[in-house]
């Protein structure tokens, strides 16, 4: 029975990853989370918004499939 609790608190815990890491990555997109001007502003904000959506997807494809 231990085993099956460790399994669900598991899943929550990486579909919770998953949910803050779009949540970022749209925020930045959107421009409600940026950057610095010293740091690349609002355009490298942007830029690393979508790497962070795509990068997520990819690697809950990945998961997803590997299971």
């Amino acid at each position: 029975m231990k085993q099956q609790g460790a399994v669900f608190l598991n899943f929550i815990a990486w579909l919770t990853g998953i949910l803050v890491s779009l949540s970022v990555g749209f925020a930045m997109i959107d421009g409600t989370l940026s950057l610095p001007k010293w740091l690349g502003g609002d355009i490298l904000a942007m830029i690393v918004g979508w790497i962070v959506i795509i990068t997520t997807i990819i690697s809950t494809i990945v998961a997803l499939v590997k299971k």
